[in-house]
């Protein structure tokens, strides 16, 4: 992918505007005033609900009466049950000894032989979304192959192996079959749905976004399981119809749940979209919570028409050498956020000099194309900036990455501690913080008036789904080159904007730090199976 992207103009292509989309698009970046939206909070988590209205076209969004009400504490959060659909469901073991396998697979393009599809896929859901270890000293537990906020994992997976439908239990490395709903499948289909509830009320609207990064996360870590054994998927994207699905797996209530990313496995088949539900009947019950009413509605906006798109590949074809020999098992083991010791909370790393591979490498990972012509399309709008320091060929400062290498835009010693001074979660007496030490800190930016005029409603979606494919890369890079990489939004996003020479009407969508971890990781146990 070529990041060609200019800061004094807005993205244009031939070949996929309506020249009156452009017009529109230039004037609306014209006058776009400054700290726009409102500097309420100057926390993007909190901006978040501003950023999507003013993308849709209000030049004063106005902060929603929900925003005040007092929650409970994130700490007296306590996960809702499994979803009713499984009561009573024959449960399945999976297999064991996947990690066994994957332990001969060499990284980065090692894969497994196998003649055995059926076998294959279930062996391809360990490996995409299993267990992978407990660290005592860690406040949450236990952690998988894939980043997710606090180990909520709000994205459920579900499996239809062509007869009925099944839920992924990773902890219970079981299948069990869903007793309610309906099933309308005559193939394998993965459907990857995230579950608003198993984050804390405390999130309020960002719920929704942290959902949405995690079915991108989650659809790079399919991708990569897939590969590795040899299966091919084609993706779908959240349509019309999407809702009739989630009648189909039976999740009730459905305002707990996003619409669902799918992905269909083995032949290729004409695709038809099922009818979207009939309106008219009695409305459905909505939640007490003012926030997930609205997200939820956000969410239901969607309405991809993308035909079913080849999943690519999820590894990049040309990477350096790993340092040291590397089992695609180990990469998955080792990957981290920055391991804090004795229960405390945060982030750790240390000052340490970086081969310039480590850089190129995160580039590559990061530009790997993700599935359907809407979520590329969508990446063209994502500007990718890095703080890097420490890292041979490489001089300290502020870069942009475009046509795939990282171009100084400034050189600044200063910015990564700037950026510590910035950070939500600050260094203190029960957690860590150590972005000063930072070999790269990487942020995901775009223009979310720009992906209204080019995309609409879809283009809110689809850039946080691209973001969260393009980070599960990063995560995997920085493994293999023995770092860590901590997914961040906790950035007060206006002081940010101007370190990173942002333009104010450009949110901060995603963001990871990346460096050597502090603290070894001897402690961990290993429940990989």
């Amino acid at each position: 992918m070529t990041r060609t992207r200019s800061h004094e103009q807005p993205d244009v292509r031939p070949g996929h505007e309506d020249p009156h989309v452009i017009e529109r698009t230039t004037a609306m970046v014209r006058r776009a005033p400054v700290d726009l939206p409102p500097p309420f909070g100057d926390n993007n988590i909190e901006r978040e609900p501003l950023w999507y209205e003013f993308g849709a076209g209000c030049d004063e969004p106005a902060v929603p009466p929900w925003t005040w009400v007092a929650e409970p504490p994130m700490t007296s959060h306590v996960p809702p049950s499994p979803p009713a659909c499984i009561h009573g469901g024959r449960r399945s073991e999976l297999p064991r000894g996947t990690a066994e396998v994957l332990d001969g697979v060499p990284f980065p393009h090692g894969r497994v032989s196998t003649s055995d599809p059926e076998g294959a896929l279930v062996r391809a859901l360990v490996a995409s979304f299993g267990v992978q270890w407990s660290d005592p000293d860690n406040v949450y537990n236990p952690h998988r192959g894939y980043a997710s906020p606090r180990c909520l994992y709000p994205v459920q997976v579900f499996v239809d192996d062509g007869e009925r439908w099944h839920l992924l239990e990773p902890e219970r490395h079981a299948l069990t079959a869903l007793t309610s709903g309906s099933h309308h499948g005559r193939q394998r289909r993965i459907a990857l749905s995230g579950r608003y509830t198993r984050i804390p009320r405390g999130y309020k609207w960002f719920r929704g976004s942290l959902v949405n990064l995690e079915l991108g996360i989650t659809l790079r870590s399919l991708a990569l399981g897939l590969e590795l054994f040899g299966l091919s998927g084609r993706v779908v994207l959240p349509h019309e119809g999407s809702a009739a699905l989630l009648d189909e797996l039976g999740l009730t209530p459905s305002w707990e749940w996003s619409l669902p990313v799918v992905i269909e496995i083995g032949p290729e088949r004409v695709a038809q979209f099922p009818d979207a539900p009939e309106t008219g009947g009695a409305p459905e019950e909505q939640p007490d919570d003012a926030a997930l009413r609205d997200l939820v509605r956000v969410n239901r906006t969607q309405a991809f028409d993308d035909p079913p798109a080849r999943m690519p590949p999820a590894v990049p074809a040309q990477l350096s050498s790993a340092p040291g020999a590397l089992s695609m098992a180990e990469l998955m083991w080792r990957r981290n956020s920055g391991r804090m010791p004795r229960g405390l909370l945060g982030m750790s790393g240390r000052r340490t000099r970086m081969p310039a591979d480590s850089v190129a490498d995160a580039i590559r990972w990061l530009d790997a194309p993700p599935p359907g012509p809407s979520l590329r399309a969508v990446s063209e709008l994502v500007t990718l900036t890095a703080v890097i320091q420490d890292v041979e060929g490489h001089e300290d400062g502020i870069y942009r990455v475009r046509s795939g290498g990282a171009v100084l835009l400034s050189a600044d010693r200063t910015a990564a501690a700037r950026l510590e001074a910035e950070y939500g979660y600050g260094l203190s007496p029960d957690a860590g913080c150590d972005i000063r030490n930072a070999s790269a800190i990487w942020f995901m930016s775009v223009k979310p008036r720009e992906l209204f005029a080019r995309f609409g409603p879809n283009g809110w979606s689809a850039a946080q789904y691209y973001c969260g494919w393009a980070l599960h890369g990063l995560c995997l890079s920085t493994t293999a080159h023995g770092m860590f990489a901590r997914p961040v939004r906790a950035f007060n996003e206006i002081p940010t904007q101007r370190i990173l020479h942002l333009d104010p009407d450009e949110m901060i969508a995603l963001a990871a730090v990346a460096g050597k971890p502090r603290h070894a990781t001897h402690a961990l146990l290993d429940i990989r199976v």
